[in-house]
């Protein structure tokens, strides 16, 4: 009897043995952690416009496409500035056709002002040498007038003297009387000679005040037509200055269509889709809420990509690296295994990432083994249900051999 249970020790030592043997041997090059749970993006929707909302599209938990309407606000607001906008770049586009239509006009026009001008300035110039041309000879005609006076002035002086000598010779009987006659008769047509050399003095000054007018009037002509000049040669800046118009008036343009499409973004706002395929959560608007932009409306939960975050512990890490096999056991549905891979291991411990890290200087530190998040990525097509949902706990087992 001693020797059977004798017997029977050694037999469950040895089975022991085996049994721990065959477990090392099967648990080798494995690493696994229950502190593991399911993640996936969460994206957290908003109102980029304010307004009223008229109609919300879904309900909680709802699983929507990606471009599904989730909610509607009014948009009566943003239609009318669509409009307005619109409007405004018309009228921007009108006006910077008539201020592009203008450039030549006033190119043409400047050109053609300072061909006139300088024609009127040549002319002015003619018509001034011509006028001092007629002054020059108007003062040569009052010099030969005042010659011919001052000869005449003196003839008739000499014939009245001999009249009066004459008259005395008469009245001795000295001279006959045709004699008298016919110096008086002289005497007289001296004095004619010389009233008319005088009539020709004061027509020949007149003749100098007129061709001094016709030159005073010539210069004025000439500064009118060199003013005319002045004022057409400034028809470059004025071209500048329509070109600048014209330019300011395209950039009314750029201005007024970048208007009309925030406008239009704006009206595309009053619209929120979602941007992936998901399930709704945390909806928390109603029919007839005031939002305001930025304010939160629902929550988008993506369930096209789903992945795991694993809490290994830092002496598990030692021949972890990316792209291991990893099998996953989901605790919600009994254990279900699905398969995947070491995608990334986080670049901190999770201590570190928390709100208040721990400070290990205070000089009571006690060591504590630290864990290292480490993302595993589901393959693709194991959950066409899309059972899977974000915080599930499971268990992933990296395959390190």
């Amino acid at each position: 009897m001693a020797r059977w249970r004798f017997q029977a020790a050694i037999a469950v030592v040895v089975l022991t043995v085996v049994a721990v043997g065959v477990w090392m041997f099967l648990t080798a090059g494995r690493e696994s952690t229950d502190d593991a749970q399911l993640d996936a993006h969460v994206t957290q929707l908003a109102a980029r416009v304010s307004g009223t909302v008229s109609r919300v599209a879904v309900e909680d938990n709802q699983l929507v496409d990606a471009g599904t309407v989730l909610v509607e606000l009014d948009p009566r607001d943003y239609q009318v500035a669509v409009e307005k906008a619109r409007a405004e770049l018309a009228d921007a586009e009108a006006s910077a056709l008539a201020a592009q239509s203008g450039v030549p006009i006033v190119s043409t026009t400047s050109a053609s002002n300072v061909t006139t001008a300088r024609g009127g300035i040549a002319q002015a110039q003619s018509g001034v040498a011509a006028a001092d041309k007629e002054v020059e000879a108007a003062r040569a005609r009052l010099t030969t007038a005042q010659a011919k006076l001052r000869e005449a002035e003196a003839n008739a002086a000499r014939s009245a003297r001999d009249v009066e000598r004459w008259r005395g010779l008469l009245a001795k009987d000295e001279i006959s009387r045709q004699q008298f006659d016919a110096a008086t008769t002289t005497a007289e047509a001296q004095k004619a000679a010389s009233d008319s050399a005088r009539s020709q003095v004061v027509e020949a000054e007149a003749g100098i005040r007129v061709a001094e007018s016709r030159l005073a009037q010539a210069r004025a002509a000439e500064q009118q037509a060199n003013a005319e000049l002045a004022t057409a040669e400034t028809g470059p800046s004025q071209v500048a200055a329509t070109k600048a118009r014209a330019a300011a008036a395209d950039a009314h343009v750029h201005q007024a269509r970048a208007t009309l499409a925030q406008a239009e973004l704006n009206l595309q706002y009053a619209t929120v889709k979602a941007p992936v395929r998901g399930i709704v959560s945390k909806k928390g608007i109603n029919t007839g809420q005031v939002v305001q932009a930025g304010q939160p409306l629902l929550a988008l939960v993506e369930i096209e990509q789903i992945w795991v975050t694993a809490n290994f512990k830092e002496t598990q890490l030692r021949s972890m690296k990316p792209g291991q096999r990893v099998t996953v056991d989901v605790d919600a549905f009994g254990g279900r295994e699905f398969h995947g891979k070491v995608d990334s291991i986080a670049g901190a411990t999770g201590a570190r990432f928390s709100l208040l890290p721990p400070e290990n200087a205070t000089g009571n530190f006690v060591k504590v083994v630290q864990r290292v998040p480490v993302k595993i990525v589901l393959d693709a097509g194991q959950d066409p249900e899309h059972l899977l949902r974000p915080g599930m706990s499971v268990t992933p087992t990296v395959y390190t051999k």
